[in-house]
């Protein structure tokens, strides 16, 4: 494995390099390369501390045969798998080519896993206190999305301990007033 002082300069041209070879559209989307059919997000690519990874935004249905394809965040992430490289050694084009076309394929058939709506979500008492002692705060968070909201909600929620709640809320409190979202900075 490479440390984290190495780039991913190889491996991220190899794997362009492939995916170049395909009829998707590149696009630069959140700052990084991702290949399109009609508008569809296909895969995309990136170098992270650790690995770097192709990721299939449908790759729920990929057949996944060399069992190379991760779900990065069970439990939340429905659609998306991840294909990791550590070294370029592990980047074998056609297997690579072979992923990218069956992603491709399921792409003109329309295959998609559409989002499922949230459940309504409770908003948790030191947020609603928070609001009472700060017309500024209310004012702030009401006008974020709703889905900047909802990570809010749910990032307070997941607390288990008081003084865990109490943590994030003022770590939180700032981005509210600036009106970023919780995860604005992995977008």
């Amino acid at each position: 494995m490479k440390s984290a002082a190495n780039d991913w300069t190889e491996e991220l041209s190899a794997l362009q390099g492939l995916l170049d070879e395909t009829e998707l559209t590149p696009l630069i989307k959140w700052g990084i390369p991702v290949y399109c059919h009609e508008g569809q997000h296909v895969v995309g690519l990136a170098g992270f501390k650790n690995f770097v990874c192709l990721w299939f935004y449908q790759g729920v249905f990929l057949s996944d045969p060399d069992r190379v394809l991760l779900n990065a965040q069970e439990g939340k992430t429905k659609a998306l798998r991840q294909w990791r490289f550590t070294e370029s050694s592990e980047i074998n084009p056609e297997q690579i080519r072979s992923y990218v076309a069956e992603a491709i394929s399921h792409a003109k058939e329309g295959k998609k896993l559409a989002p499922v709506p949230a459940g309504e979500i409770i908003v948790p008492e030191i947020l609603e206190k928070a609001f009472q002692s700060s017309q500024e705060f209310q004012s702030a968070f009401d006008q974020l999305t709703p889905g900047k909201q909802r990570e809010y909600i749910e990032y307070l929620n997941q607390a288990k301990r008081d003084a865990t709640k109490q943590s994030r809320l003022e770590k939180i409190t700032p981005m509210i007033l600036e009106g970023k979202g919780l995860n604005d900075k992995y977008k």
